[in-house]
């Protein structure tokens, strides 16, 4: 209670005083009062309280005009906001957002001192950020330890022992927390692609207790396409003095080390690091190689016997290599889903042959489904539609023992590729005859027959999608003789085969062409694409993991950021 009286006021000062006296004399039927024009010299500087500040502190204090005959209850007041109970508009203020309170608490000295309570800016920082933990109670919580690789700082020694890893909150209160570190660096929190050349990647920046770490998502060794995602930290922000946020680069074996933020431009920003020393290993850039072998791939480079492979692991790490102190990331979105989508959409880690695993995005767009790669290899780069699927052209895949020949997959492929062919072409015809027929003026009869090409083709796209709902459960599949897959533990039965085609290229993205393929779907997390032209085969499987901030605010604006993407890694 002495907490509320204080914050109100109660007591002994002035400004208490004279909204008493005020109260008396409006019970007793007196003029209108003076509200309390009393300013705190923290707050305000030290200066009277102007009148538009004498004006706002009124809110709903003042007595109302007198009513007209008959129009109310003579000599009755409304009621302040001032007179509630200090507790009640703690938990009123709590409830607003935390944009507001600023503004809340420019209205009057009163609200000033109760938007000092830590127990509102507690509340905004766990429910708008998330942030569960006890600045009070956080050594005897305990940590995982995870948090403790990416929270830990420098141990310092006092009386002859170490201290606490995670920095001191003792001093700290929630409304630091908000404004200097949640508020501050609101823009960069969700999921983003970082510039690095071809090779992309896939970093998230959450809110981690009373940190903020960008988290960068690694698929799991190749070819293991169904283990889960790996991560590291690459740089992390908290507080280490009150108001004061420090951000630190996590790059390294050395430990966190000073770092720098940048925001660029919306949805874009960049990080450096200040200590690139370390970065590097004693044993030099062999000692260096070598670990990021066993980080990136799982083995040394005695293991790997192909020379091709060799030549691409080494260039990798001499490209990456050189983006290791200052790094421009771009944010991406989850694609939005519908009742409509074959499967859920999303992001999902593939093969890539000698490249490795890669993370594509699959995403839907009416008869098309799309896979954008988020990270990529100088062949095919990030941003770039590795496959698309033709959703309208489902495959009828022959028996298991026919399917087993390559050739018979190849005849039933290219066939439907000639359809397609063919139906592109009277799609463009039929669009110039249209075309023409609008300009035409003199001939008002060409619009009718438009429009029942229209609703003829509704109603082909309807018996497709009858079709592709009557198709059975799940069928047998096996990959024909002499296609190439890195992971021999696939899926033996399928619920559904469409054509699609692949991007294939050489290298540095030279001469693309898009050749023809299948797109088997295996279940809700995993489908398949053979490229017949390579006679190569890929398996995918979703990533299952809730990245925070990821969703798209409109389909314009994930159509848009895929186009960017793209753009870019053109």
């Amino acid at each position: 209670m002495a907490v509320c009286a204080r914050l109100c006021g109660v007591g002994p000062a002035r400004g208490c005083r004279r909204r008493g006296a005020a109260r008396e004399q409006r019970r007793g039927g007196a003029g209108d009062s003076e509200p309390d024009t009393d300013t705190d010299p923290e707050e305000a500087g030290g200066g009277g309280a102007t009148e538009d500040e004498e004006a706002a502190e009124r809110i709903e204090g003042e007595r109302p005009a007198p009513h007209p005959a008959g129009a109310g209850p003579a000599g009755r007041a409304s009621l302040s906001l001032l007179e509630l109970p200090p507790e009640l508009l703690v938990q009123i203020f709590g409830s607003l957002p935390g944009t507001d309170l600023p503004s809340l608490a420019r209205v009057c000295t009163t609200f000033r001192r109760i938007l000092r309570t830590d127990t509102i800016w507690r509340r905004r920082c766990r429910e708008e950020y998330g942030v569960c933990e006890n600045l009070r109670k956080l050594e005897v919580t305990g940590v995982s330890c995870r948090d403790v690789y990416a929270k830990r700082i420098n141990p310092r020694v006092k009386s002859g022992r170490f201290m606490k890893i995670l920095p001191d909150y003792e001093h700290m209160e929630y409304r630091d927390v908000y404004t200097c570190l949640l508020h501050r660096y609101r823009h960069i929190l969700g999921l983003w692609q970082p510039d690095i050349g071809p090779y992309g990647g896939l970093l998230n920046v959450v809110v981690d207790g009373l940190f903020i770490i960008g988290w960068m998502y690694l698929p799991p060794h190749d070819p293991h396409v169904d283990d889960p995602m790996r991560f590291k930290p690459l740089f992390r922000i908290h507080l280490m003095e009150r108001k004061c946020a420090t951000v630190e680069c996590m790059y390294g074996h050395k430990g966190p080390h000073n770092g720098h933020i940048q925001i660029l431009k919306k949805d874009e920003f960049s990080t450096k690091c200040n200590q690139t020393d370390h970065h590097r290993m004693s044993g030099g850039r062999q000692e260096e190689f070598r670990t990021w072998l066993r980080e990136e791939w799982g083995r040394t480079l005695e293991d790997i016997f192909h020379e091709h492979m060799q030549e691409l692991i080494l260039m990798k790490f001499i490209y990456t290599s050189q983006y290791d102190n200052c790094l421009t990331y771009r944010r991406i979105y989850l694609p939005p889903s519908s009742l409509d989508d074959l499967i859920k959409p999303g992001l999902f880690k593939g093969t890539y042959g000698s490249h490795g695993l890669e993370i594509v995005m699959l995403s839907f767009h009416g008869k098309k489904a799309k896979g954008t790669k988020i990270t990529g290899d100088p062949n095919i780069p990030a941003g770039q539609q590795t496959v698309e699927i033709d959703l309208a052209h489902p495959l009828q895949l022959p028996d298991v023992e026919n399917l087993r020949d390559f050739s018979e997959l190849s005849r039933i492929v290219l066939e439907v590729q000639e359809q397609v062919r063919r139906e592109e072409q009277e799609e463009e015809h039929r669009q110039e005859e249209e075309d023409h027929s609008q300009q035409a003026v003199s001939q008002p009869a060409a619009n009718p027959l438009g429009g029942e090409g229209a609703e003829g083709e509704e109603t082909a796209a309807g018996a497709e999608g009858t079709t592709q709902d009557k198709a059975p459960a799940s069928r047998p599949f096996v990959l024909p003789m002499g296609v190439i897959s890195r992971n021999e533990d696939y899926p033996r039965t399928c619920r559904i085969c469409f054509y699609g085609t692949g991007l294939i290229a050489g290298h540095g993205f030279t001469s693309p062409e898009r050749t023809p393929g299948v797109f088997v779907l295996f279940d809700d997390d995993r489908f398949g694409f053979i490229w017949l032209e390579l006679k190569s085969f890929s398996l995918y499987s979703r990533i299952k993991v809730s990245f925070q901030n990821a969703e798209a605010p409109s389909r314009e604006a994930f159509d848009e950021m895929l186009k960017n993407i793209q753009s870019l890694a053109t």
